[in-house]
């Protein structure tokens, strides 16, 4: 089955450099995108340009705010499935912003810096290492570095539209030691998505921290939708 795999806010392909080649292992067809994250209805159709390349069936996965742009490319009829990594998927007319601000401010709030045009980037220290990503190695943390690319708040304050997540199969894997995306906040969105829900306990950085489970879930998914389609 083909897969498109969605990064989060800052992210890159990278972000699924350690769960693609279990998946490949598996015989998936995989898709990444390079989002602009210039406004969500950007990302979004730069992920449906991607989608368009596939020969379907197809399954999403995204990690982060990656799920807020699958929760709207699904809508398109190719797609028979939708995989959340500790992820966002906000309902119509709902924003990122307002998920994240219905809960106490995750601890990544104090590492989060806003550029001249009203941009952001977190700033990484020993800091935020030791708080916000406690389980990552040394090379892992230079991954995430590598990626730090800055995000407009257009796709944090850019209304949703229909999410695919009310029609189509849905699976969430809920990071419980998450200081980026509050686990409650996660949970939530998994309840009322009716997703098949796992858990993990680690930090938000799940695709690098515990890939195999990721790509379990992912692989999981695919043989779901495809006795099913």
């Amino acid at each position: 089955m083909d897969i498109v795999l969605v990064h989060g806010a800052g992210g890159r392909p990278t972000t699924w450099s350690e769960v693609a080649p279990l998946l490949t292992a598996r015989g998936h067809r995989l898709f990444t995108v390079t989002n602009p994250m210039t406004s969500l209805a950007d990302d979004v159709a730069n992920t449906a340009a991607v989608l368009a390349e596939t020969t379907g069936p197809v399954l999403l996965a995204g990690h982060s705010y990656g799920g807020a742009v699958i929760s709207n490319v699904g809508r398109d009829p190719r797609v028979k499935g939708l995989v959340y990594i500790a992820a966002f998927g906000p309902d119509e007319g709902e924003t990122v912003s307002e998920i994240v601000e219905r809960y106490e401010p995750a601890e990544i709030s104090k590492y989060m810096r806003r550029g001249p045009n009203g941009d952001w980037k977190s700033e990484t220290s020993q800091e935020f290492w030791d708080e916000i990503g406690p389980d990552l190695s040394t090379e892992q943390r230079a991954v995430v570095e590598a990626e730090g690319r800055k995000a407009e708040n257009l796709i944090f304050t850019q209304p949703s539209g229909t999410p695919a997540w009310r029609t189509l199969p849905s699976w969430y894997l809920v990071a419980d030691d998450d200081r980026t995306l509050r686990p409650e906040a996660q949970n939530d969105m998994a309840s009322r998505m009716k997703a098949t829900v796992e858990h993990v306990l680690g930090s938000h950085y799940t695709t690098l921290v515990w890939p195999r489970r990721v790509a379990d879930l992912i692989h999981t998914a695919t043989a779901a939708v495809g006795a099913a389609s």
